[in-house]
């Protein structure tokens, strides 16, 4: 079953009732609850890099990969929003054992994201907004898709890491991101959300585009003059972080990403 499904059943194992303390386990998690307006429905969170400073007050329950159980359980929530990666297996037996009501979402297509607005807004009684939302991101993802179309999709290289070396697969968000924009992951075949790779590998699919979170990072590529993005002095680096965290905001930073690929030939 898909990550998706385990969401829904997720939601559908549980009873309307009214949420009152809610625990995020992911940042982006955290920020859709913030978008839906229910910041007064968070008690704790999961931290992983720089809080909006409207949770900077709230308790921390540890961080990414480090769940403390004993401070989650002293906040007694009675809803835990989760992405599947940011617990270990052993702490999400555990969650389950102790009943606690989880909603697990982990999108993969920026349509997923959209859908998952409605959901996580249903489950902390925002409904409403959680459709609002979901229309919104839905319309403007119609019409990005419509400006950025290419006949012939950019071959892109998406770059997490340089050493080792790791990626995105075809199934995370970005390669969706990538796709509404005109470009195609060159690993998008891969599974795994994040698969290591090798240089020759790239050298061997050879990216029209490279994208990489510093221009160090770009700037090691330019030993390789026989890959079209080099050649092409098309090293680019990504345009906003937001990419990488997906809630809302993560359509403004698409809509950065599609106008930096849309000077690319």
């Amino acid at each position: 079953m898909s990550r998706l499904g385990l969401c829904l059943l997720a939601l559908l194992a549980w009873p309307a009732l009214a949420v009152e303390r809610v625990v995020s386990l992911a940042p982006s998690l955290s920020e859709i609850v913030l978008e839906l307006g229910a910041a007064d429905l968070l008690v704790g969170v999961l931290d992983g890099g720089e809080r909006p400073p409207d949770l900077a007050h709230l308790p921390s329950v540890g961080r990414y990969g480090q769940l403390e159980m004993e401070s989650l359980l002293k906040l007694q929530p009675d809803l835990l929003l989760l992405w599947p990666d940011s617990i270990g297996r052993a702490q999400l037996e555990q969650l389950q054992r102790f009943g606690i009501p989880l909603l697990i979402a982990e999108p993969h297509s920026l349509a997923n994201l959209a859908e998952q607005f409605a959901e996580i807004g249903t489950r902390i009684g925002r409904a409403e907004q959680g459709q609002r939302l979901r229309q919104r991101f839905s319309e403007r993802l119609k019409q990005l898709s419509d400006r950025y179309r290419r006949e012939r999709p950019l071959r892109v290289f998406y770059q997490i890491w340089d050493v080792p070396l790791y990626t995105i697969g075809g199934g995370q968000i970005i390669s969706d991101a990538l796709r509404l924009c005109g470009a195609e992951n060159v690993f998008a075949d891969l599974s795994l959300p994040a698969p290591q790779v090798s240089v020759e590998a790239v050298l061997q699919r050879d990216p029209e585009v490279i994208l990489a979170g510093s221009g160090a990072q770009l700037e090691r590529w330019r030993i390789w003059p026989q890959l079209s993005a080099v050649a092409r002095k098309q090293l680019l680096q990504v345009p906003d972080k937001g990419l990488e965290r997906p809630s809302f905001q993560m359509l403004a930073a698409t809509e950065k990403l599609c106008e930096q690929l849309a000077e690319a030939q």
